[in-house]
């Protein structure tokens, strides 16, 4: 896959990454998950660090690239079946259950994620047109249950299925595909190399301690759009380097 940016356009970034004016990036925080810069991955996705805090209720997931983070999204296939998803994710230690899906299911994940050739956020309207099921390619939220899935290849992960006949909880926001999604309508922000997630947590969910690490990867949905549905094909980079999520919500 290959991935292009203005070169002018990173190298200002790559500028500003030494000084951030209101020092509350990532990259900031003297607990985050610091990883090194390098020059042979894409820079949009080449992570420097990753970092979640909390303000009661409200966790702030956080990353900063080597480069312009959202700025690159993928081409369009022309069908759901085949098509790509690229991701900005933060695996946690919550169990499922403190989102509202099966308990004991996988690993839970906030992503934010563009895929230009579906839309998977029937509840929100992201580009403001007023048609709702037209903007997959728009930066937006997910909580996604991962599990390891030998069809997706070697220790490769999958977001879990639901099995014809089988009827798991959910949560409310769940929209509708045979897979632990879900769209919680948690808007992405960009500020230069940094992409940022608020999500809220009901107030019974225990988040101090919570673990989690950063990761930035390209996931496929199956030719065939049958289990596994959404395998990931691709990761780009990993903020601790092995997944072993290191860093606690403090």
């Amino acid at each position: 896959m290959k991935l292009s940016l203005p070169k002018i356009a990173t190298a200002v970034v790559l500028s500003a990454n030494g000084v951030f004016a209101d020092g509350n990036h990532a990259v900031d925080m003297h607990d985050a998950i610091k990883s090194p810069a390098d020059e042979t991955k894409v820079a949009d996705f080449d992570i420097l660090a990753a970092h979640a805090h909390r303000n009661g209720n409200v966790v702030t997931f956080h990353m900063t690239t080597n480069g312009i983070a959202g700025a690159s999204t993928p081409a369009s296939t022309g069908s759901v079946g085949g098509s790509d998803v690229w991701s900005y994710v933060w695996p946690t230690s919550l169990d499922p259950s403190a989102v509202g899906f099966e308990g004991g299911t996988g690993i839970l994940a906030m992503a934010a994620t563009s895929h230009p050739d579906f839309d998977d956020t029937p509840l929100y309207d992201e580009n403001g047109d007023g048609d709702p099921a037209n903007d997959g390619i728009e930066w937006h939220s997910h909580w996604v249950v991962l599990t390891p899935t030998e069809q997706c290849g070697p220790g490769a992960l999958a977001v879990r299925d639901i099995p014809e006949g089988t009827n798991p909880k959910l949560p409310a926001t769940w929209p509708g595909f045979p897979i632990f999604l879900d769209s919680p309508g948690f808007t992405p922000l960009f500020d230069g190399p940094e992409i940022t997630v608020n999500a809220g947590f009901a107030s019974d969910v225990e988040l101090a301690g919570v673990a989690y690490d950063g990761v930035t990867s390209a996931l496929r949905v199956n030719v065939n759009i049958h289990a596994p549905l959404l395998c990931v094909t691709d990761v780009f980079d990993i903020a601790s380097g092995d997944l072993s999520l290191p860093g606690k919500v403090e």
